[in-house]
């Protein structure tokens, strides 16, 4: 049985760039690092609640440690890949503060599914969206 999403996993070609977005600008904590074997960090591991992790790695560390190829990571046509979602507590305040930051956000709206959202991209151009369940959410209500 499936319990909850363990980990979403980016490759990145910006790892600090993509490690202080998460970490600095989102407030996300690194539950842990993984350095390859002279010692540089290459992964790490955000906390996103209950078990939940974002994994970033950097792609030649990855490669150097596991070995493989370094390869495009903006590939040409298509991807099946639309965005994640961070479930946040007191949106407004949240939203006020990457707005504060200077971040480019979506002004916060009522999705169909009764939760209050918002979107932002990471630098890499990945989609976020940002998401406060309400008292009448289908993710806490449920529909048929």
């Amino acid at each position: 049985m499936i319990k909850r999403l363990a980990h979403l996993c980016f490759k990145t070609d910006q790892l600090e760039t993509m490690v202080r977005f998460y970490r600095d600008v989102l407030g996300l904590r690194v539950k842990f690092t993984l350095k390859n074997n002279d010692g540089r960090a290459f992964g790490y591991y955000f906390e996103c609640g209950e078990r939940s992790f974002l994994e970033l790695f950097d792609q030649q560390g990855a490669v150097r440690q596991w070995g493989g190829e370094v390869v495009a990571l903006k590939p040409a046509g298509g991807t099946c890949y639309q965005h994640f979602c961070l479930e946040v507590e007191r949106l407004e305040a949240f939203h006020a503060g990457l707005v504060a930051r200077k971040l480019a956000v979506t002004e916060i709206a009522v999705g169909m599914d009764h939760s209050k959202q918002c979107w932002i991209k990471d630098p890499d151009g990945n989609d976020i969206e940002l998401m406060e369940y309400t008292r009448d959410s289908l993710q806490t209500k449920g529909s048929y």
